[in-house]
């Protein structure tokens, strides 16, 4: 049997900052994700991280904001795992980008899209890492009552999410 090591990155979420990390499989994915985000959202701030898997096994990163895309790279080169990538956006919101980053075509997966505290729960093998999920937030203290399903319809509303 192969000997392995669990690890938990923690990957900081800066506060006005989003992060979404996922799978891809191919070399174009920055300059894809690079497209699929600009033209997403007119206001759109991002850096982007990826862990090439083969070849120079660099983390190849891009965007439009350069502090987001050194925390992007920084991030990405934390977690190592081969084909992960991680956005970090301002001025988005994930709920913005999603769709069109899940269907950029070398997308395998996501893991996370949120501004919540973040962990990635790493195994690492003598060939490399691999992601095996992720930690969003924290768990749950309670089940929602009258007053809270009240507070979530208004904070939808003063977003602009709900009219």
């Amino acid at each position: 049997m192969a000997e392995y090591r669990i690890e938990v990155v923690d990957i900081p979420v800066p506060e006005g900052t989003n992060i979404i990390v996922g799978q891809t499989h191919f070399i174009k994915t920055v300059e894809d994700l690079y497209e699929a985000l600009i033209t997403s959202a007119p206001t759109i701030r991002f850096g982007i991280g990826f862990c090439e898997a083969s070849q120079d096994r660099l983390v190849r990163h891009d965007g439009n904001d350069e502090e987001l895309e050194r925390m992007a790279a920084e991030a990405a080169l934390r977690i190592g795992a081969g084909h992960c990538f991680v956005i970090y956006l301002k001025d988005a919101w994930p709920i913005n980008v999603l769709n069109a980053v899940k269907n950029v075509q070398e997308v395998v997966g996501i893991y996370a899209a949120t501004a919540n505290p973040l962990q990635v729960v790493i195994i690492e093998t003598d060939q490399g890492r691999g992601v095996l999920g992720v930690v969003d937030g924290y768990k749950p203290v309670g089940i929602e009552k009258e007053e809270d399903a009240r507070r979530r319809h208004e904070f939808l509303r003063k977003i602009g999410y709900k009219r």
